[in-house]
């Protein structure tokens, strides 16, 4: 009876000794679970499909190159339907119930302010891959961090060729959204340094029933230039209501809608000469690092080409993934260190930013709308096509 109890003891003791390396192993093998939400619908649906699929297009690649800490990534991404009050829930659920180690942003500037505000508190690192309004940084918030370049900068390049081509006055229209607002006084401070007038701004809230007053009275001051800050659904309405009444001005600058790269199939001919602020555009002779070879995944997954949100959304992705490399951690407040000292180039240029978060590394670039096809006019040396201007007899 000794023996085979001592037997049974021997067996038991093996069978533990076998079994530790893989409950160890089963342990480090839990997925890390990044959470965000997306917009897929309302007014923010079409930036966020790519915002979407950048996250899942990394998700994949970084699982085939064996995962962060040796452990699988998993994201969490739930439908805010581009409501505030979906991202104030779900980012709480994602916190407390759902128990995510990392943190990407909403798209838009209002609905990562409201996020933040949920992961602030919890002290949360939230890499703000889809938001440039300046309001997000002026909260003395310590773990939000920009990828985009500030509202604020948007039309710094489009004011510099309307002051070289010789077109001195300007219509300002903006949404009273955060983004929209930062945008148009941006546009007023810049305007004024490049020794352009601002002839008429005014602001609006209900698009589709305020734009075609104001659109007459834009055609009354008769501006060289007309700038729309606004999301895409406002843009496609004005060069609508600008069809039917025939007014074009001589320069023509929207945010957001002309960087999309569906915007010709919204609006087609009407497109012709109409420039808009990107923070990076789909074209492989751009000089950074992985950018072919990210818009060449990105077009087989979805079979469209990347925006400026796709690539913006991935080099979140690269931030975070270099972050919990070189920290060896999931640790928030160790990865809030090094992304705060964090002077790097991914797909879309150059990350950094300045002690509260904002990013200052990176700029916007400018394109236009011609025969068709997007074109990088500005700066000179990323140009793939000469700036033009004046369709106004079209």
């Amino acid at each position: 009876m000794l023996r085979i109890h001592f037997s049974r003891i021997l067996i038991l003791m093996a069978m533990i000794i076998y079994l530790i390396p893989f409950a160890a192993f089963g342990a480090e093998s839990r997925p890390i679970l990044i959470g965000a939400t997306v917009s897929l619908e309302g007014k923010y649906e079409s930036p966020s499909f790519m915002i979407r699929n950048a996250f899942s297009l990394w998700e994949k690649q970084v699982n085939q190159r064996g995962g962060l800490l040796g452990r699988p990534v998993k994201l969490i991404l739930y439908d805010d339907k581009s409501k505030k009050e979906l991202v104030r829930h779900y980012y709480k659920k994602l916190i407390t119930e759902d128990k995510v180690d990392l943190l990407f942003s909403p798209y838009s500037t209002s609905l990562s302010l409201v996020a933040s505000e949920v992961s602030e508190p919890h002290k949360y690192v939230m890499l703000a891959c889809g938001a440039s309004g300046e309001k997000i940084w002026e909260r003395g918030f310590r773990y939000v961090f920009g990828v985009y370049a500030p509202a604020g900068r948007y039309f710094i390049g489009f004011l510099d060729l309307m002051a070289r081509n010789g077109l001195d006055s300007l219509a300002l229209l903006n949404e009273a959204t955060s983004f929209n607002i930062h945008a148009a006084r941006g546009v007023e401070k810049w305007a004024k340094l490049f020794g352009l007038t601002v002839v008429f701004h005014k602001d609006y809230r209900k698009g589709k029933a305020e734009l075609p007053l104001l659109l007459k009275e834009v055609v009354d001051v008769n501006a060289d230039g007309l700038i729309l800050c606004a999301y895409p659904d406002d843009c496609y309405e004005l060069l609508s209501l600008m069809k039917e009444t025939k007014y074009r001005p001589k320069a023509l600058g929207f945010t957001i809608a002309p960087a999309l790269p569906d915007f010709y199939e919204h609006v087609g001919d009407m497109s012709e000469g109409v420039f808009g602020a990107s923070q990076w555009e789909a074209d492989e002779r751009l000089p950074f690092p992985g950018t072919r070879e990210f818009i060449k995944a990105f077009k087989a997954l979805t079979k469209k080409a990347p925006s400026y949100h796709a690539g913006s959304a991935y080099a979140a992705c690269q931030i975070l993934e270099e972050g919990v490399k070189y920290t060896k951690s999931l640790n928030n407040e160790a990865l809030r260190d090094f992304i705060s000292s964090l002077d790097t180039v991914t797909v879309i240029g150059r990350f950094k930013v300045d002690h509260a978060g904002k990013q200052i590394g990176h700029n916007p670039i400018i394109i236009q709308w011609q025969n068709g096809n997007k074109e990088i006019v500005y700066p000179s040396k990323m140009r793939t096509s000469d700036p033009q201007f004046d369709f106004s007899k079209e």
